[in-house]
């Protein structure tokens, strides 16, 4: 079997606890400077060079994760290049055209096709 094609995606979301959720958008808003591009009441979104960085709050966490997403024509073929754990359960994909792994690190990473 040849390994899929696989590309960094567009977005990086940082899921933060609701205690730190505040300080965490103002942290990259007025220190770092980034320009917000979308607001939902639990998420922010930053453009972030080419990428958009999303800052969610999460109500029932105690730390922060990062969530990459990668791009490949062909989501289960690489979620089994990868060997990952499939992790379908951790959020709804709304044009159900992914899955959801994670890296050994435990790094969650969205494997969809653009």
């Amino acid at each position: 079997m040849d390994k899929p094609k696989i590309e960094p995606g567009k977005n990086i979301a940082m899921k933060v606890p609701s205690f730190k959720w505040a300080e965490t958008v103002s942290f990259y808003r007025d220190k770092v400077g980034l320009r917000q591009t979308r607001k939902t009441p639990n998420s922010i979104a930053f453009e972030f060079g080419a990428m958009t960085l999303w800052i969610d709050r999460v109500e029932k966490q105690s730390q922060t994760d990062i969530w990459l997403e990668l791009f490949t024509p062909s989501p289960d073929e690489a979620l089994l290049a990868l060997g990952g754990p499939a992790r379908d359960e951790l959020e709804e994909i709304e044009d159900n055209n992914g899955r959801w792994t994670s890296d050994p690190a435990g790094v969650v990473l969205l494997l969809r096709d653009e």
